[in-house]
């Protein structure tokens, strides 16, 4: 082999190892530029964003110092905004409530890494049904269905504020509310809880956790209210975070949620400070199977409607969801 043979195929396989180390170094250049890409956080806020962010906002920057890249907030008006945003791409991570969530996770484009507690420790929370103090309204004066009533409930996908009321209050009675009452209005928790306090409204579902921010926030709005019935535990909202996240990314956000505000520092005393803002005290682990019991509810709320019709497939799919369901709970310790 001549001298130029050989110095041609060392630089031919000189070539190639360039090319194989620009390769590997845009690969790398790639997955840092997706880790410190900026992410996307939604948060439902019916206060609207000058109310909330100023809440939010030292939590996400603490977030944003833990993943290693710009937290942005995005603040939504409605459940279907923020369901439409996280599943079209447009926000990486939410805080959302569990009907919205199980629509995100059913749909492929994210997974819950974790659950909120609140202040007192309870990792639940319950639908309730107020009227004016001292109206002289209670349940059954409501349930007579004498549509002489202006009822107030939340966003249609609202856990608390209608699959709940429905499922343990109106459809185990046989209760239509659009034929119960003089009107039905869709509205937030603090706009309905205003309207009842002040008498435009007769009674509305809110949640305890409305309550809670109520007496904290506008104690005098919060003396007119009288709570008439209230649903079992429901599961807390969590966080949730889209499939396609950068791994190093997710695994980051998830280790941050998990351990902030613990352990005994003054980090983690000004930690539980920005969690007790938000009513919160901590966040636990938590996956799909924790929405579970609200799955149950939306598997009875379909069966009730299928057996209106007389929709018999509808009827048998809803009946075999809900055995699932209910054996699944049966054999989780």
């Amino acid at each position: 082999m001549t001298s130029a043979r050989r110095l041609g195929r060392g630089f031919r396989r000189a070539g190639v190892l360039a090319a194989l180390v620009a390769l590997t170094a845009c690969g790398d250049a790639g997955r840092d530029a997706a880790r410190h890409a900026p992410v996307t956080f939604a948060i439902l806020s019916a206060e609207g964003q000058a109310a909330a962010e100023p809440l939010w906002r030292p939590l996400l920057d603490d977030m944003a110092q833990a993943v290693g890249a710009p937290v942005q907030a995005r603040f939504g008006a409605s459940y279907a905004e923020l369901v439409r945003a996280m599943e079209a791409g447009e926000v990486q991570a939410a805080w959302l409530s569990p009907r919205p969530a199980i629509q995100v996770i059913d749909s492929g484009a994210a997974e819950l890494v974790a659950r909120t507690v609140d202040r007192s420790g309870e990792d639940s929370y319950r639908s309730v049904m107020i009227t004016r103090a001292g109206s002289g309204r209670d349940l059954d004066r409501v349930l007579a269905c004498g549509r002489d009533l202006r009822l107030g409930l939340g966003d249609a996908v609202s856990t608390s504020a209608t699959l709940a009321p429905m499922t343990f209050l109106f459809s185990p009675r046989g209760v239509d509310p659009r034929t119960c009452f003089a009107s039905v209005r869709s509205g937030d928790y603090p706009t309905n809880a205003y309207a009842v306090a002040v008498g435009t409204l007769d009674v509305a579902v809110v949640n305890t956790v409305t309550l809670a921010q109520l007496r904290v926030q506008n104690p005098q709005i919060a003396e007119q209210l009288q709570e008439i019935w209230r649903s079992p535990p429901l599961p807390e909202g969590g966080v949730l975070v889209r499939q396609d996240l950068d791994p190093a990314v997710k695994e980051k956000l998830r280790s941050f949620l998990l351990t902030y505000g613990q352990g005994e520092s003054a980090q983690a005393d000004r930690q539980r400070q920005v969690l007790a803002a938000l009513n919160y005290s901590q966040f636990r682990a938590a996956d799909a199977a924790y929405l579970d019991p609200v799955r149950e509810m939306i598997a009875a709320q379909t069966l009730a409607q299928a057996r209106v019709p007389g929709d018999q497939a509808a009827r048998r799919a809803a009946e075999t969801e809900l055995r699932r369901l209910r054996a699944n709970r049966e054999v989780q310790p």
